[in-house]
């Protein structure tokens, strides 16, 4: 019999807290554990460190009753397709999210455009290559920016041109056109009645591929788009590199750029910035120049939002100019980061 039963050969209650939190990860029982009273913690802890001798058999009965109470105590119910959705929302999005439901519930396989994305970017070109642009287009946008990015370096300069505009003036696609699209991709679709149109291209969508891209190709693209539309030119730039993405450039990057922003300006630009970046650039002072900022960030009152924002602007010209000339990298390589 194993030290945590009771003389019938039962768990206790504490037993069965010792053995949930036993089979999560370290951090998944730490983020619970924080939320027990000390004497609560202590009884549970030794509770886990005695534990032995317990079969797999009984271990799955925990977990089991833990499912059947839990059920007991909330309105979705667990395992639900409510509860799923509620929850990929809540981490991925509706979009996303939306898409990963219609999967799952529809037997789990990638299909479709789904398909794609487990494809190698040379692989998925080679596929929609001969297709109509506005097709092209679609799925460019339903990737992820990386994915795309590489996709379109096998077009031709011209035709990655085309696309990148296209993108950016995309903004929902109908229901059916998925449709219609899936069976192109695939001759299965899972279609639903009902389903609502994606949002998907944009500016934003645009220029997080553009952030992917190989610099040259970048820059020839950005500059064909400007000669084309100057207006999404500028939006889609923008778009790229927000004044928070400093905190991607490294420490000499940083420096540089403090050496040609006026102190006022800086002042301004750090009133609405992220925490993140205020100590990169803090760090990136003297002592004695971080201290008196902070002195200065402190003393200073309310102050506009357009203030803040032109202020913000003028560091980021400096950065684009310090960029230009090579004298600086902005690096980064996330989809939200600025290549």
């Amino acid at each position: 019999m194993a030290d945590n039963e009771n003389a019938d050969g039962a768990l206790t209650g504490l037993d069965k807290a010792a053995i949930l939190l036993l089979s999560l990860t370290e951090q998944d029982a730490a983020s619970i554990i924080r939320h027990l009273e000390p004497k609560q913690v202590q009884r549970v802890g030794q509770a886990m460190t005695t534990m032995n001798d317990l079969s797999q058999e009984r271990v799955a009965a925990v977990h089991s009753a833990f499912i059947e109470e839990i059920q007991q105590y909330t309105s979705i119910g667990m395992g639900s397709e409510d509860f799923v959705r509620n929850a990929l929302v809540a981490a991925l999005g509706e979009d996303k999210a939306n898409n990963l439901v219609d999967q799952i519930t529809s037997g789990g396989a990638s299909r479709g455009l789904e398909a794609l994305k487990w494809m190698d970017p040379r692989q998925v070109a080679s596929i929609i290559l001969n297709e109509h642009p506005q097709i092209q287009t679609i799925v460019l946008s339903y990737l992820e920016p990386e994915q795309s990015a590489e996709i379109l370096t096998q077009f031709a300069e011209r035709d990655a041109l085309d696309l990148v505009m296209r993108i950016a003036t995309l903004e929902e696609v109908q229901p059916a056109a998925l449709k219609e699209l899936n069976e192109i991709m695939e001759k299965q679709f899972a279609g639903q009645s009902g389903a609502q149109a994606a949002k998907i291209g944009g500016l934003k969508a645009a220029a997080d591929i553009m952030n992917y891209m190989d610099k040259t190709m970048e820059a020839a693209l950005m500059e064909q788009i400007e000669q084309n539309d100057e207006e999404m030119a500028s939006q889609i730039q923008d778009l790229m590199f927000v004044f928070d993405n400093l905190a991607d450039v490294d420490d000499r990057g940083i420096q540089a750029i403090l050496r040609d922003v006026p102190q006022e300006a800086l002042q301004k630009a750090l009133k609405g910035a992220e925490e993140g970046l205020r100590e990169k650039i803090f760090a990136n002072m003297s002592s004695r120049a971080a201290e008196m900022l902070r002195d200065d960030l402190e003393a200073m009152g309310p102050i506009r939002v357009a203030d803040v924002e032109g202020a913000q602007k003028e560091i980021l010209s400096v950065a684009r100019r310090l960029a230009d000339s090579g004298e600086i990298m902005l690096g980064g390589g996330g989809a939200d980061e600025f290549l």
